[in-house]
């Protein structure tokens, strides 16, 4: 029996969602969905598909045309060497991306470092191939980064990889090229790969700069990173994304894992692919400034809450990662609430002000004591948000 699974948790975002149904008229700051629609070079390419009836099985790791446009981004955008559109496969997404590197790369046992606090779907692929990740705390007084002497004292004799998430769910934080360099050194020092998650590479504020840590010299030859097109051309629902590494033995254990799962991802989505990356990138950097916009409209909007909930705004990704004051208490917390305050505060903003958001605590040991809320959603959302918050902590409205 496939027992281990029992092992593997459901992220509370799946008891958040079932929570957040029962709520009337939501302030959805739960979900890491932006409010934006897909550019119409996505969507006319889509269209065209259907009419054109481009319906029937494709190549299993992607059409064509769409991992060559791949490979000509990453090496123009991410600077990593691809020599071969082969080193590319399409995947269902960000998080099918994972499965399948994980699935690859990993042997019963292996332990994998990851970021703590990080997205939990992390973890679960890590052990769903019955592999062991290990916490390294990343420091909200390092911006949300990692100690690399902290990092390297992690490495033991069943190491076999270090996951990389830059810039980083839930925190916001983004390495930097000496991070990254440094981190590059201690996996060539100890013969480890990276699984680097860029899902999140064109969200970057404040000059802050996103670098692929597969474009650093004798890196692309242990690395596998991970992308999707979810959060670049707003297509979180239409599931796309995409794998690059060099190695071909793992590489011919991921064309397994993809064919068993998918045997290949929606041709029609596929061509969206294509639209999206034939068409204007123009989409890109409009989204970039509209969320910068909301990060600031939603941090000056917490920084009148007296301190109850407070951080400096992140430098990448769309999400607020608060710190909550460790004085506060919802009514009732005493009597039997939950022993988390993360939990706590979460359960209170959902019930008591109909505000989605996830507690710290589903992402890691190092998140209990923070709450994450989503700042990609439309203003007039932020601002009802905000307003609720007003009002449960007892904070004057605007006026």
């Amino acid at each position: 029996m496939a027992d281990y699974l029992d092992s593997v948790p459901f992220s509370g975002i799946i008891r958040i969602r079932d929570m957040m149904y029962s709520v009337p008229d939501p302030f959805r700051l739960d979900q890491g969905d932006v409010s934006f629609d897909a550019p119409n070079s996505v969507k006319d390419a889509m269209i065209r598909a259907v009419r054109e009836n481009r319906s029937h099985y494709l190549q299993t790791t992607g059409l064509p045309r769409l991992r060559e446009l791949i490979s000509e981004k990453l090496r123009r955008r991410n600077d990593i060497p691809v020599d071969d559109p082969d080193d590319v496969m399409v995947t269902n997404g960000g998080i099918h991306g994972l499965y399948l590197i994980c699935h690859a790369l990993l042997e019963p046992g292996d332990e994998v470092i990851v970021p703590d606090p990080e997205w939990p779907p992390c973890m679960g692929s890590i052990l769903a191939a019955r592999a062991v990740p290990v916490g390294c705390p990343l420091h909200e007084s390092l911006a949300w980064r990692f100690d690399l002497d902290e990092l390297a004292s992690k490495i033991g004799p069943r190491t076999r990889a270090i996951y990389l998430n830059s810039p980083n769910n839930p925190t916001g934080g983004v390495l930097t090229r000496g991070d990254l360099e440094g981190m590059a050194g201690i996996a060539m020092k100890h013969d480890l790969w990276i699984i680097s998650d860029e899902a999140y590479e064109d969200v970057v504020f404040d000059g802050a700069e996103h670098v692929s840590i597969a474009s650093l010299a004798g890196m692309y030859e242990r690395t596998f990173s991970l992308f999707t097109f979810s959060k670049t051309f707003a297509m979180t629902g239409l599931r796309l994304g995409y794998v690059v590494g060099r190695d071909p033995k793992i590489r011919e254990r991921m064309k397994k894992v993809l064919f068993y799962t998918a045997s290949n991802i929606a041709s029609v989505v596929q061509y969206g692919g294509i639209g999206g990356l034939e068409g204007s990138q123009a989409c890109t950097e409009e989204f970039r400034r509209e969320l910068q916009g909301r990060r600031d409209l939603f941090y000056e909007g917490i920084a009148e809450l007296d301190g109850v909930l407070s951080g400096k705004p992140p430098r990448g990704a769309f999400y607020a990662f608060l710190r909550i004051d460790p004085a506060w208490r919802r009514d009732g917390a005493e009597g039997g609430g939950p022993s988390s305050i993360s939990w706590a505060m979460a359960e209170y903003l959902i019930k008591r002000g109909r505000i989605g958001c996830v507690p710290g605590a589903d992402f890691g040991l190092n998140g209990e004591g923070y709450i994450r809320f989503c700042f990609a959603r439309e203003r007039q959302e932020l601002l009802g948000a905000l307003d609720s918050m007003r009002s449960l902590f007892g904070v004057p409205a605007r006026t």
